[in-house]
């Protein structure tokens, strides 16, 4: 941005605290460079002891101090926080929403023709640094802007710029994906401890399995399929595994998750 960036929050709740976290520890701003606003005065207390980052009950307040407004409300309150912006917000502020479902020509009309507006689907790894979030451009956002938004969300894991029609796929995937995860190494958890394990350490060897597990995908760039045939040698313990998850068909019920929260998503967005 040609000025200096300035960034406020619309909503000081757990994700709005771990993208300030991101930024701050990216040296993108400093505490200094950014305000919240909430009207929970146990959230912007949290916020402040957190981040070191002033605090407001008014959004009002941030839309005269910030030039990138972060929309981090529940989808239900949107309305009635652009509606309050509305005279306030200017052709040199950018708004970049994280409401679930809220579509990028919703928040345009509740804002002044012309607004610069972006719509991203982040996702709760970014709680710990490993988000994937996926972001689309409104009319008049520029590609600058999506520069910023890339730069801003990939304090927090990976930003990836797709079309809006996309971001209800997102949404299924990374944005529910993470309690499918949960629940597989709670699964994983429940097949050591019935094998014989302790419940810790049954939970540890599952979370850290599919963290390396993730991690060899992202990092040798091979398919998933290539590297499962690494493991499996005939004959062996992992075939045997494999075989009992083809037969209650663990891949068309995960396929068949992501469409139905992808369907979810889009009935959302047209309420």
């Amino acid at each position: 941005m040609a000025t200096k960036l300035t960034i406020g929050f619309l909503g000081a709740g757990k994700m709005a605290t771990a993208l300030a976290r991101g930024f701050i520890q990216a040296e993108l701003v400093g505490p200094k460079d950014m305000i919240a606003a909430d009207p929970v005065a146990a959230a912007r207390k949290h916020f402040t002891d957190e981040m070191g980052v002033a605090t407001t009950e008014a959004n009002a307040v941030v839309a005269k101090t910030a030039n990138v407004l972060i929309l981090a409300v529940k989808p239900d309150q949107c309305s009635s926080v652009l509606t309050g912006l509305r005279g306030k917000f200017t052709g040199n502020q950018l708004l970049i929403s994280i409401a679930a479902g809220v579509t990028l020509t919703k928040l345009e009309d509740a804002l002044p023709s012309g607004a610069r507006v972006i719509r991203v689907m982040p996702n709760t790894p970014a709680l710990v640094g490993a988000g994937a979030s996926a972001f689309a451009l409104g009319k008049s956002a520029t590609a600058a802007d999506g520069e910023l938004a890339k730069t801003l969300f990939s304090a927090v894991g990976i930003a990836i710029q797709v079309k809006e029609s996309l971001l209800d796929a997102v949404t299924g995937l990374s944005g529910s994906g993470p309690a499918y995860v949960f629940q597989f190494i709670e699964a994983l958890s429940d097949g050591g401890v019935a094998s014989g394990l302790p419940r810790d350490l049954a939970t540890k060897l599952a979370a850290q399995t599919v963290s390396g597990a993730a991690k060899m995908v992202l990092e040798t760039g091979q398919h998933p399929g290539a590297l499962k045939d690494q493991v499996t040698s005939p004959g062996g313990t992992t075939i045997e595994g494999l075989h009992e998850l083809e037969k209650g068909r663990m891949r068309a019920i995960v396929m068949s998750a992501v469409r139905a929260a992808t369907e979810k998503s889009k009935k959302l967005g047209q309420n």
